[in-house]
């Protein structure tokens, strides 16, 4: 009988104004600390792109209509030792309307050049991620993570249909 695997769906959107993107500074206290794209968890039983749009408009205050999402790829973590796979659905907004939250619950908005983003505090993972949005075709990173060593087994990166 085979062995039942969790998986957790996950979305995460870079959002374009012309030469500056937005990202969340997510302070300690809430985990991930640094700049990232904002997104989170996809809601049973919104689509992938319903949960990237409603995410974006509880964290940032933006409205996109899922359509407008562009698809840029699929991030996913496997650990062996929980039999969980943790995806994370990666988008890009070039269009949008409303204004940005006064006080974001996820932490500080800025929009940025995408030059100095790439300067800025963040996450490993997002770093490796954030220039992925902005090539040509869609991207997949596929990490099994090993849980006792805190460290990846097996690490990849295709760029798919570019």
């Amino acid at each position: 009988m085979p062995v039942k695997n969790d998986c957790g769906l996950y979305t995460m959107c870079i959002v374009q104004d012309q030469d500056k993107i937005l990202l969340l500074n997510r302070p300690n206290e809430l985990g991930f600390p640094g700049y990232l794209g904002p997104g989170g968890k996809i809601d049973f039983p919104e689509s992938m792109t319903e949960g990237a749009a409603r995410e974006l408009r509880e964290e940032t205050g933006l409205i996109v209509k899922p359509e407008n999402l562009i698809f840029k790829g699929i991030d996913e973590y496997l650990v062996p030792k929980t039999k969980y796979r943790y995806i994370v659905f990666n988008y890009l907004v070039r269009e949008f309307e409303g204004e940005l939250l006064s006080n974001p619950p996820e932490g500080e908005l800025q929009w940025v050049t995408i030059d100095e983003a790439f300067r800025l505090p963040m996450q490993p993972w997002f770093r490796r991620r954030l220039p992925l949005f902005f090539e040509k075709g869609t991207f997949e990173i596929s990490v099994v993570w090993d849980e006792d060593s805190q460290s990846p087994l097996e690490d990849k990166v295709r760029m798919l249909g570019s």
